[in-house]
């Protein structure tokens, strides 16, 4: 399936990552054409943390389960908000939960080839 070339489909993320090895080759597999966004050459913006909060809630758009957000110290992790938490996803993206792949209408966080599925065979 490939998309329509105003249907731009993005997946933000760190090239290295296994996970996103995953998505990248599932996307290449499928035919989808996408747009990847890398937080190393790139960085994130505050608008787009906001919005991927707003639609999934930080605590899961954070990793807490990843080395970056782990190597953090007692006092960056006491009283964690949405507002703290974008801000320290803003200076370490590698924070965020990836890969994130936007579709237009809405997002997913991580991959799981079983949600691709649902979502890309909507368009």
């Amino acid at each position: 399936m490939t998309t329509k070339k105003d249907d731009t489909i993005t997946i933000f993320g760190i090239k290295n990552c296994n996970t996103m090895k995953k998505a990248f080759v599932y996307l290449d597999e499928h035919h989808i054409s996408y747009q990847f966004h890398d937080y190393k050459k790139q960085g994130i913006d505050k608008k787009h943390l906001q919005a991927w909060c707003k639609e999934h809630g930080w605590e899961k758009v954070i990793n807490k389960a990843g080395l970056t957000f782990k190597k953090l110290t007692d006092e960056q992790k006491k009283d964690l908000t949405e507002s703290k938490a974008i801000d320290l996803m803003i200076a370490l993206p590698s924070m965020i939960k990836r890969p994130v792949l936007d579709v237009g209408n809405k997002t997913l966080l991580g991959f799981k080839a079983e949600e691709y599925d649902q979502v890309l065979s909507l368009k």
